[in-house]
């Protein structure tokens, strides 16, 4: 009885642990400097770059307009793509 209890409590953390590593999505048009961050490809630089292009240019209307950010080309939004969102 305790084996399967334990079983089952092991396969719901296994659940659980993995839904909180999975990389959830990322608005760019609201996030702040740590949370761009966490953006595959974005590090300190790319996050402020975000945060001024987004003020100075208004907010990003597709996902697309992310390679006018300075250090964002191509390679850096198809990276990053599944965890960006615009709202």
């Amino acid at each position: 009885m305790h084996r399967i209890a334990l079983s089952l409590l092991t396969a719901g953390l296994m659940v659980a642990a993995a839904g909180a590593t999975a990389n959830p999505t990322v608005n760019v048009n609201e996030a702040d400097f740590d949370e761009l961050q966490t953006l595959t490809g974005v590090g300190p630089a790319t996050a402020e770059a975000i945060i001024e292009a987004r003020t100075q240019l208004g907010e990003f209307q597709s996902i697309d307009e992310l390679t006018r950010v300075n250090g964002i080309g191509e390679a850096t939004l198809e990276r990053m793509q599944d965890q960006v969102i615009v709202e």
